[in-house]
């Protein structure tokens, strides 16, 4: 009866996804919906309700599912899965790149080398519960497993209706989720939907490496991408001394960001990782012998609880110390190098400016007009990050006369920390449920507040003051301009969420694998007990309320 259930019917289901290579970008996720929606088609349910199962497409052609199924015509309540069918290229797998899509042929082919594997991949392997490829964990085992809850709730196995949504780009921008985040509200004023949980099942992450610890998560990690456009001064290799190398510059705030752990925020026993470089360049386009007086470098930074308001403030403080060594590194050389010629040292002042504090200054000296259309013209087609880095870089060149100088901006994508933890329902459902799997299963998990990995489930709600939000807004330069979120519907759905998903191991790495035992048999149990208990509070609270 069932087609999605049973331990086989699932392992078949997942390698024949995982086969469609949707690497983020590509042709072939264009064309995975095809897949999900040609299957899901084939359930009775959405024969007799094809308005329940929808493909919404994006300027590119990329697209994303969402497939409704209503308990009853007047039933509210309602669960929502959400997935991302995009993964990462496959570069990195080398000689065992022709069977990175194929899990069975790869483990099969690990197996026959098992000594030859790193130790840890090669316990794993001799469990016998592993499956290897791309995806298998990042995350096309929770779609599968969302796809079999559908089917489930198609049989009226669930008291209240079950939303599956699954989206393309979670691995780059996010530009599926934050499309369909204005959907999910659309949907709700259509079917007349209360919204009760959004459940992600993002494999589990580990936290250090040979983590072998277990985690329910009831939010995901926020990440920000900050950069340091650093405009020096242009001058000939053979006067060094008449310019400033930017280059130097950049070089002097990356290694006083770089893993800097004044960065780190700590909530209950959990701790971002710090930040780290992820784009370091020097903006020359041609070899000459000018010194470099423009570079840029950013960096990945993971956020908590901390607002946008305060990590500017961070950020301007370490760029007003880094400005303050280079000066004064600046004044020691060139002393030492005047002790051996006529040369006057001059003393050196580097500004730091915010993105829209260069911007004011723009529009009160060259007016409207002039930066707008400067702002404006900008290739479009390029990535996000080069765009923004343009945009800087063009508006800084505009005010060179303030140079040398340092201008703090952000760049996408932007990821809102969200987090459930004090939400009483899903604070007594992960109780519960540690308690249930230690006792049926022998395992214990750990509650976390934060999913690591970084999620879709960030844009399902927001927490951030206006004028917090207004703190990224105004030092993006591309907001608007070809990103931005979904505000207003982000704070419209403003839904508990909760992460419950398969154990995985190297995500983003050749020996990518999946607990295949835990994914296909304790897991599906597990989500099956999710929803009922879900379901049954949601009952519980109306009744509270009621007999008050």
């Amino acid at each position: 009866m069932f087609k999605w259930k049973s331990k086989e019917q699932l392992r078949q289901l997942l390698c024949e996804l995982v086969q469609v290579q949707s690497v983020s970008g590509s042709q072939a996720e264009k064309e995975f919906p095809d897949i999900v929606v040609n299957k899901l088609s084939e359930l009775v349910y959405f024969k007799e309700n094809p308005g329940h199962l929808n493909r919404t497409y994006l300027s590119d052609g990329r697209s994303f599912i969402n497939a409704l199924v209503k308990k009853s015509p007047d039933t509210k309540k309602t669960i929502v899965l959400i997935s991302h069918f995009d993964v990462v290229d496959v570069q990195d797998y080398g000689k065992w790149k022709q069977y990175a899509f194929d899990p069975e042929k790869l483990t099969e082919q690990f197996n026959s080398i098992k000594n030859e594997l790193p130790e840890a991949v090669r316990l794993d392997m001799e469990s016998g519960n592993w499956l290897f490829g791309r995806g298998t964990m990042d995350m096309k085992c929770g779609l599968v497993l969302h796809m079999s809850i559908v089917e489930q709730a198609t049989f009226g196995e669930y008291d209240g209706n079950i939303l599956l949504l699954t989206v393309p780009d979670e691995e780059v921008n996010s530009e599926g989720m934050r499309a369909a985040v204005p959907k999910l509200v659309e949907l709700s004023e259509e079917h007349h939907l209360e919204y009760t949980t959004i459940l992600n099942s993002e494999p589990m992450f580990s936290n250090f490496p040979g983590d072998k610890n277990n985690y329910f998560y009831t939010g995901s990690i926020g990440k920000a991408l900050p950069g340091f456009l650093c405009y020096g001064k242009e001058t000939h290799v053979g006067e060094p001394f008449g310019g400033l190398n930017a280059n130097y510059m950049a070089s002097v705030i990356t290694a006083e960001m770089e893993l800097n752990t004044d960065f780190c925020e700590k909530v209950d026993e959990e701790i971002t990782p710090p930040p780290t470089n992820l784009i370091y360049r020097d903006l020359k386009t041609e070899y000459s012998t000018q010194i470099s007086h423009r570079a840029v470098t950013l960096f990945n930074l993971f956020l908590f609880e901390r607002s946008m308001t305060d990590v500017v403030s961070l950020l301007q403080q370490k760029a007003i110390k880094v400005a303050n060594e280079i000066e004064q590194s600046y004044m020691n050389k060139a002393s030492k190098y005047s002790q051996h010629t006529e040369f006057t040292p001059q003393q050196l002042k580097v500004k730091v400016m915010t993105y829209e504090e260069i911007y004011e200054y723009a529009l009160e000296k060259y007016g409207e007009e002039k930066v707008e259309g400067l702002l404006s013209n900008r290739d479009s087609e390029k990535d996000d990050r080069k765009r923004t880095i343009d945009l800087v870089d063009q508006l800084a060149a505009l005010c060179n006369e303030l140079a040398p100088m340092i201008v703090i901006f952000f760049a996408p994508p932007f990821y809102p920390a969200i987090s459930s933890g004090k939400n009483g329902l899903i604070s007594n459902l992960v109780n519960e449920l540690k308690q249930y799997t230690h006792e049926t299963f022998n395992m214990e998990f750990t509650i976390q507040n934060y999913f690591a990995g970084i999620s879709d489930l960030s844009y399902v709600g927001l927490n951030y003051e206006n004028s917090s939000i207004a703190s990224l807004i105004n030092n993006m330069p591309v907001w608007d301009k070809g990103y931005s979120l979904p505000i207003g519907d982000m704070k419209k759905l403003n839904v508990p969420v909760l992460n419950i998903g398969p154990v995985g191991r190297d995500p983003h790495k050749w020996t990518e694998r999946l607990d295949a035992d835990f994914a296909f048999e304790t897991l599906v149990g597990l989500l099956d007990l999710t929803i009922e208990k879900l379901f049954a509070a949601h009952y519980e609270v109306n009744e509270q309320i009621v007999s008050k």
